[in-house]
């Protein structure tokens, strides 16, 4: 009797011991996305460079495409633009800018000092989109296919890593597949 008063706290100490080792050994990057493999919401969003203008990802069904979730106020996303300006001169992918929870003229302004390398740009000053789609904060990038399905969700920012050994084969692969 005296030895179980021992052996259930000691139970329970493992028990929990494991789950916290389990936790420590993910990769918060690797945050699990239920809109994986299914389509992408749909939105219609103020385009930042054209005054009165909207835009919707239909517009971009029949190509495989990234929406980049950023705003002048994140400092990760500066840590990532260099990449994003690589891979757009490149003509790896389009890439769509959604400036989140951002004025039009702060996100104007970063983009002239960083460089845009976004083939359209909306944004969304409220902040609804980018929940729709999961973001739990920028920068978050999704990788659409040609059908409007979400084949990838980037938390983070993008290393060259990242891009090399991901991304690039998965747009290449995604690339290849009929429509």
């Amino acid at each position: 009797m005296r030895a179980l008063k021992f052996l259930i706290p000691l139970a329970v100490f493992m028990a929990i011991a494991v789950f916290l080792y389990r936790g420590l050994s993910l990769d918060p990057r690797k945050l699990p996305s239920p809109l994986i493999d299914k389509p992408a919401p749909a939105f219609v969003l103020p385009q930042l460079h054209t005054d009165g203008q909207s835009w919707t990802p239909e517009a971009m069904r029949g190509k495989v495409w990234m929406l980049n979730v950023w705003g002048s106020w994140c400092a990760a996303c500066v840590q990532e633009h260099p990449l994003l300006n690589q891979l757009s001169a490149g003509k790896v992918v389009p890439i769509v800018g959604l400036a989140w929870k951002d004025k039009p003229e702060d996100s104007k302004r970063w983009l002239q000092r960083y460089g845009d390398p976004f083939v359209m740009v909306v944004y969304d000053q409220k902040g609804g989109t980018p929940i729709n789609y999961g973001v739990y904060g920028a920068p978050e990038t999704f990788v659409i296919d040609k059908r409007g399905i979400i084949r990838h969700k980037q938390v983070g920012p993008f290393t060259a890593e990242i891009i090399r050994d991901e991304l690039v084969p998965l747009i290449e692969r995604l690339n290849g597949e009929p429509v």
